[in-house]
């Protein structure tokens, strides 16, 4: 009997540290927005009175458009290197090259928009 409520308190203490362990606060993510701004905005120095707005609106307007995570990564990567929407070939596999054209098309407007009216 006693040895039967010995080994009953100790499952319930494995279970109870059990679930302090699962409530633990979640390892934080890295914030890659946040990142991306402090990489981008000390390219934009010079150019545009707000750089950390314009950085910010190009990561959630322009780049938001591009729908393939390659490209739109590549996209932020120039961005964050040059100041400007760029994309290198080489930053893209090849069988989406064809498709750099085109992704400089549909964020046209949402770039130029982030470029001389960040807010709006």
């Amino acid at each position: 009997m006693l040895l039967r409520l010995g080994a009953a308190a100790l499952a319930v203490l494995s279970c109870l540290s059990w679930s302090s362990a699962d409530a633990r606060p979640a390892t934080r993510l890295p914030d890659l927005r946040g990142e991306f701004v402090r990489q981008c905005a000390p390219r934009m120095l010079g150019r545009w009175a707000h750089p950390e707005a314009v950085c910010s609106c190009l990561h959630d307007h322009a780049a938001a458009v591009v729908e393939d995570a390659d490209l739109r990564e590549a996209l932020l990567r120039g961005i964050s290197e040059t100041g400007v929407p760029t994309i290198e070939a080489d930053w893209v596999p090849v069988p989406k090259q064809s498709e750099i054209g085109p992704t400089f098309t549909r964020i046209a407007k949402p770039a130029l928009q982030c470029m001389f009216d960040p807010a709006g």
